[in-house]
């Protein structure tokens, strides 16, 4: 049976990003439609998992890849700030964060330092801030 699923699977595309964020749609359109009971989410959810199990199976295996590569030039940047803020509200208890007023760098600086001068690492702008 596994090899039978393999040798089916030679030469088709497979799962990629794109594909796993229909997929995460999907479900997230049928949680909102248990308790909204929209009928047009019913065909959007039908037409996502449709769309990626198309794009799983398909042999055009260039043109499955430029599609994806046109998603994460758009989803790479949103993720990006989602894992800053992320990360800045984790290290908020330990450290404060400061924008560069000449070049908008951020900078991180331990808490509990008082009034201190900051120098940016990225222009060498010099400025004052309390930790």
């Amino acid at each position: 049976m596994k090899n039978r699923l393999r040798n089916f699977m030679v030469g088709r595309y497979g799962v990629d990003h794109l594909s796993n964020a229909m997929l995460t749609a999907s479900i997230l359109a049928l949680i909102i439609n248990l308790f909204a009971k929209i009928q047009v989410l019913n065909y959007l959810v039908f037409a996502f998992i449709l769309i990626s199990y198309f794009r799983i199976f398909s042999k055009n295996i260039n043109k499955r890849y430029q599609e994806n590569m046109k998603f994460l030039q758009w989803w790479n940047p949103i993720r990006a700030k989602f894992n800053k803020t992320k990360n800045r509200v984790k290290q908020s208890k330990t450290h404060k964060f400061f924008t560069c007023p000449n070049c908008g760098q951020d900078i991180r600086i331990p808490k509990g330092k008082g009034r201190i001068k900051i120098r940016c690492p990225k222009c060498n702008e010099k400025f004052e801030g309390r930790t």
